[in-house]
């Protein structure tokens, strides 16, 4: 799972969210990657990554409509593109708004895959095991194996 652990670090490059809208997503715009960051409260705040949590189970593919979104085993969800039909129900659901649409109403979402990882120039993301827990209220209490 992507995790932020050193956000103290981050200088609010965006080289993590452009290294995912090209290398994952085939794309070259922050509007289309799977993390975001942002300011947490202005430049002497720092910055906060913005990442999927890796749910079990996950409220946006329970509430997708069409199966394009679906769990993923041992946490996080596996996109279908083309079943897509761009409701946004997906990025109602996620209770950390971790799932991003583009100005088209396309959804992306971080898919762990940790390729933002050597892009960052302060070391401020990783890749670590899944939690036991990995959720919040609301998604339910199951326990990851």
């Amino acid at each position: 799972m992507l995790t932020a652990p050193r956000m103290e670090r981050c200088i609010g490059c965006h080289s993590c969210s452009l290294a995912c809208a090209r290398q994952v997503h085939r794309r070259l715009s922050w509007d289309t990657a799977g993390i975001r960051v942002a300011s947490s409260g202005g430049l002497t705040s720092g910055f906060e990554a913005k990442t999927c949590l890796a749910c079990n189970p996950a409220p946006c593919a329970r509430a997708c409509p069409t199966d394009a979104f679906s769990q993923r085993a041992g946490g996080g969800v596996v996109v279908r593109k083309k079943l897509c039909i761009r409701c946004g129900r997906c990025a109602q659901a996620c209770p950390v708004d971790a799932v991003y649409l583009d100005p088209a109403g396309e959804p992306f979402v971080c898919l762990h895959c940790g390729r933002c990882v050597p892009f960052c120039p302060h070391d401020c993301l990783e890749l670590a095991p899944i939690p036991e827990r990995a959720c919040l209220p609301g998604a339910g209490p199951e326990v990851l194996p």
